[in-house]
């Protein structure tokens, strides 16, 4: 089994560890970009600040294991989200948004621990009009057995069917495992990763702590915890081709990319992308090649 380890990257006054893409691999199904946040605590006073950036061509799915986000987009959302939830916000021709610590846990201080991924979206849907949904604790399925507490966010895992409706092919569960409680996962036609976001587990011929495992296709794995474990399952159908990452762009054609940063540099509020209410900074450009 094939692992790749997360990699440190600083986004300007916090740290998370990068799992998706490397050069070894772009995607696991349609799933092309997988950070790990914290676990980080901030003291009274301080906090996260995305500032407002824009997005095309992908959907991102964020959820939280402890701490609280403050969503705002350029569709007028404005909502906190916690653990157990789940945000979803498709970006399609174009949609700006930030993140940042809500004013409670900033003023108190807190811990945060999350993940964040990007699902491109389907040529057909690239230019789709930008959608946001939130999803409460309650209309996240759970399965609790023997051990083990199994969330299912997108697709369907074990005859469970979550309730982010994706337009790819694709899944999305959360399983959490108390030292010594297993969980066999049966990867279904097309590619399949566990992400290990806390904790150590074990399998027949191997075993492994944080970074994300590279299951073999239709192949059943059997996971056991050596100690309490936290563990992301995705996957899906193989992409309708590759996909451009620029920034914070996502396309099939690398020209969709350049009219998008087109777009941002000559109205970074408005325009295409909108506006934020209650927002007045942005997040400019990078000088870096475009594709």
């Amino acid at each position: 089994m094939d692992i790749i380890e997360a990699r440190a990257r600083d986004l300007g006054g916090f740290v998370v560890r990068r799992v998706l893409p490397t050069p070894r691999r772009r995607a696991v199904g349609p799933f092309v970009f997988l950070d790990l946040i914290g676990p980080t605590s901030f003291p009274a006073g301080h906090g996260i600040d995305v500032r407002p950036h824009p997005h095309i061509g992908l959907s991102t799915l964020t959820l939280l294991f402890e701490g609280a986000l403050r969503h705002r987009d350029s569709l007028g959302t404005v909502i906190d989200i916690r653990p157990g939830e789940v945000n979803w916000m498709t970006a399609g021709r174009g949609i700006q948004h930030s993140e940042r610590t809500p004013p409670l846990e900033r003023a108190t201080g807190h811990r945060l621990f999350g993940i964040q991924l990007w699902a491109a979206l389907p040529r057909p849907h690239e230019d789709d009009p930008p959608a946001f949904a939130h999803f409460d604790e309650p209309a996240v399925p759970i399965v609790a057995h023997d051990g083990r507490r199994l969330r299912v966010v997108a697709g369907e895992v074990e005859g469970v069917t979550g309730p982010v409706a994706m337009p790819h092919p694709g899944f999305l569960a959360v399983v959490e495992l108390a030292d010594g409680a297993a969980w066999t996962l049966v990867p279904e036609a097309g590619e399949c990763a566990v992400l290990v976001a806390a904790g150590a587990v074990a399998w027949s011929g191997g075993q492994a702590g944080e970074g994300l495992l590279l299951l073999p296709p239709a192949a059943p794995v059997r996971f056991e915890a050596r100690s309490p474990a936290l563990l992301v399952a995705l996957g899906g159908a193989p992409l309708d081709g590759p996909r451009h990452l620029w920034w914070n762009l996502v396309a099939s054609r690398p020209e969709r990319i350049r009219d998008a940063a087109r777009d941002r540099a000559a109205a970074p509020v408005g325009g295409r992308f909108g506006s934020i209410p209650d927002e007045s900074e942005w997040i400019p450009l990078p000088d870096e090649p475009l594709p």
